[in-house]
């Protein structure tokens, strides 16, 4: 975080030890030098905003980074980010605007408003419902997480960003900005909102890795649905491929067995059922379920 600070405010000083709020430093050496970077207490909340715009005010920076928190919705410059992230990160070339919008713009959640028992603060959101976090260097879009935000947490539902950045750690940076967002409304009066929700954890992916890097950090037993400190998984997962601390004796060293293939659906079934695949404007969207079983069984 200090680093990604101190290049929007000062650009790319050969420097690490500049402070966020002092000068480049060429003058002072030694003692007096460390003496700032010592002096400097972590605020998660004072920090992740440090280098935003609204926050520098008048003091000149390197660069204008500013952070909105909008509404999920589809546009072509939203689209253009995931491109490339996908491209570029994940090295996915199938990648269009209709499975983004279906994906990381469309939500079933309904927008409610959120009563805070005071004034509504600068920054925070007007309802509970689904938002992208847009991150923006000198105009331009470099990062957007994808949020569900709901009475008891902050659902992380998905991040990206340009591969220029990826030298400043951004899957961390949004996971303490997220946080942030967590405390900040629970500052303002929403006593229930207490968690930042970060989705799947798989044990053996690297990108991954980072969910399990904060602390405390509970997983959900899939057996008995309750949180547990992911110390507790750790240790089984290392040695299993399915893993419950509620009951470790259910526990799986190995894959579990191909279960009996499925059964094909009789076309007068098909030919009348109908599925929900998704909604918008409070309407309910449904498909005939023919089409979308013919792609689930050629493995589409």
């Amino acid at each position: 975080m200090n680093r990604f600070n101190r290049f929007i405010v000062h650009g790319d000083h050969k420097d690490d030890d500049v402070p966020m709020n002092g000068t480049d430093g060429s003058s002072k050496k030694g003692k007096a030098k460390g003496k700032a970077k010592e002096e400097h207490a972590f605020q998660l909340t004072d920090d992740i905003h440090a280098a935003e715009s609204v926050v520098l005010g008048e003091q000149i920076a390197a660069h204008k980074y500013e952070v909105t928190l909008e509404q999920s919705s589809f546009t072509t410059e939203k689209f253009a980010l995931y491109e490339s992230y996908q491209k570029n990160i994940h090295h996915e070339d199938d990648v269009t605007a209709k499975g983004f919008t279906r994906f990381l713009c469309k939500s079933s959640l309904s927008l409610q408003i959120i009563d805070y028992p005071s004034e509504q603060p600068d920054g925070l959101p007007e309802f509970y419902g689904s938002y992208h976090q847009l991150h923006r260097v000198d105009g331009k879009l470099m990062a957007m997480s994808v949020l569900d935000i709901t009475p008891n947490c902050v659902s992380s539902v998905y991040f990206m960003y340009e591969k220029e950045w990826e030298r400043f750690s951004m899957g961390k940076l949004s996971a303490m900005r997220e946080v942030s967002l967590v405390k900040e409304m629970h500052a303002a009066g929403l006593a229930n909102m207490k968690f930042l929700y970060l989705g799947l954890y798989v044990h053996t992916c690297v990108k991954m890795r980072y969910k399990g890097e904060y602390s405390p950090t509970y997983m959900l037993d899939p057996e008995n649905y309750e949180w547990f400190p992911l110390e507790k998984f750790r240790p089984l997962l290392d040695k299993n491929h399915y893993v419950s601390v509620a009951h470790p004796e259910h526990c799986l060293a190995a894959p579990a067995t191909e279960a009996d293939p499925p059964q094909e659906v009789p076309d007068e079934v098909l030919s009348t059922a109908r599925a929900v695949v998704g909604f918008q404007h409070n309407v309910v969207k449904v498909e005939p379920l023919r089409g979308i079983y013919r792609m689930r069984m050629n493995g589409q």
